[in-house]
């Protein structure tokens, strides 16, 4: 049933969206995620895509027909997302650990764990026998595909936020990219440090490598190519926008594509080194993920929306294509109440007031007042809330933004908040009560 719903959805909202002037078919959607996408990835013969949320899902699209099979069981938003050898995938985001997918049933073979903050990106070699993982504990963790045993790489001064192993090769040789501003190289079978590549003045987000090249995008906006066996220069793409957030190297590897914290997909012929298209995509805030489709004609990408959009890398419309309708979260504050607003700050992205179906990281609030905790139909929940004893009230809630999650109920899937004012946590209950 979940994938006969999700068909449904998909088919709806694309015969809305295809109805607006300039719509056709090369315009699609991936519907079924509750929270922002993340992240995207194309299977290697171009038929499947991977889809990573901040409702602690990962979606196996299949991209002829838009069925979609999903990958539960992280307990945090899903931020990386890779397809590996053997019909099987990985996935990473905010809990710190790995899920290794068979992708024939949906189930996972392996739990991955050893990371002490989130992971921001994952990469396989090119033998298929090896798997890299960038965290933000500033380290990289290397993981044997056959057995998983694991090695770790230390010398990044900050988060560790993408990695890439140069295709050429046996795959001895990784890249990675840091919140301290540096590209770096390493031996894989050492586990030392080669070289630093470059230097930049602000955290480097994302890169790419190609043919001889290295293309790297920054918190400041920056956005430039070098040569991997000189550190050279090649091209300075920078433009007045930032931050650079997400590239994607088309399969031919004649073009890249990159998206910004603005909303905008610029495309880049990689053999003048000169911008093919440059265009808003959001009509409201980021473009986290990008992936080219198989024949390099289309892109997928998301951002903060709850869906996935795929359109031609031409795109001549003139007007945005993600998120033409604004989450709650971004309405004017002067519009709501101040019950709304804290909901909507610190709830909405996880939480739905109804039993609406829709996917999300956190169980709906339908019904919250007078609910025993943890026993939402449905909703995997963490042991800890399974144990709690309790139901919800105007009493624990206040102690559960009084106190933040992490103190309250320790142990929970809840990322880490407080409401400090007891007028705010009063008048988000009222809403609550109201609402729910």
């Amino acid at each position: 049933m979940p994938r006969l719903r999700n068909n449904l959805l998909a088919a709806l909202a694309a015969s809305l969206l295809m109805s607006a002037p300039g719509w056709g078919a090369d315009f699609r959607l991936l519907v079924g995620h509750g929270g922002p996408v993340m992240a995207v990835e194309v299977s290697g013969d171009g038929t499947r895509a991977l889809t990573a949320s901040f409702d602690n899902s990962v979606g196996l699209w299949d991209l002829a027909s838009e069925e979609v099979i999903w990958l539960e069981g992280h307990e945090a938003a899903v931020k990386a997302i890779t397809f590996l050898p053997g019909g099987r995938a990985a996935s990473a985001g905010d809990d710190f650990a790995i899920e290794v997918w068979d992708l024939s049933n949906g189930e996972s073979l392996a739990r991955l764990t050893g990371h002490t903050n989130q992971i921001a990106a994952l990469a396989v070699s090119p033998d298929g026998r090896t798997l890299a993982s960038a965290s933000w504990d500033r380290s990289i963790r290397l993981w044997s595909l056959e057995d998983y045993s694991v090695r770790v790489l230390s010398g990044h001064e900050a988060p560790v936020n993408d990695v890439a192993f140069l295709a050429e090769g046996d795959g001895s040789t990784l890249y990675s990219a840091s919140a301290d501003g540096t590209v770096r190289t390493w031996d894989t079978e050492s586990g030392q440090e080669t070289r630093q590549v470059l230097r930049h003045g602000f955290g480097i987000n994302t890169f790419v490598l190609g043919d001889g090249w290295l293309a790297y995008g920054a918190l400041d906006g920056g956005t430039r190519v070098i040569d991997i066996a000189t550190d050279e220069l090649i091209a300075d793409l920078t433009l007045e926008r930032r931050p650079i957030l997400s590239m994607a190297l088309s399969p031919g590897g004649d073009e890249i594509s990159v998206g910004d914290g603005e909303g905008y997909v610029m495309s880049v012929d990689t053999e003048r080194w000169r911008i093919a298209h440059d265009y808003r995509a959001a009509g409201k805030g980021p473009v986290w993920a990008l992936a080219y489709t198989g024949d390099g004609s289309s892109l997928i990408s998301g951002g903060i929306d709850d869906n996935a959009y795929i359109w031609p890398v031409d795109n001549t419309l003139d007007a945005p294509i993600m998120a033409t309708a604004r989450r709650s979260f971004l309405r004017d504050p002067e519009a709501m109440s101040n019950g709304e607003r804290q909901f909507q700050r610190k709830c909405s992205v996880c939480h739905s007031l109804t039993e609406d179906g829709a996917r999300r990281a956190g169980p709906t609030l339908a019904g919250l007042f007078g609910r025993e905790a943890g026993t939402v139909p449905g909703y995997t929940y963490s042991t800890t809330v399974l144990e709690l004893g309790f139901a919800w009230s105007e009493e624990t809630i206040d102690q559960l933004f009084d106190l933040g999650p992490d103190h309250f109920i320790p142990g929970s899937k809840m990322p880490m908040q407080v409401i400090a004012r007891p007028e705010d946590r009063r008048d988000l209950i009222a809403f609550l009560k109201e609402n729910t």
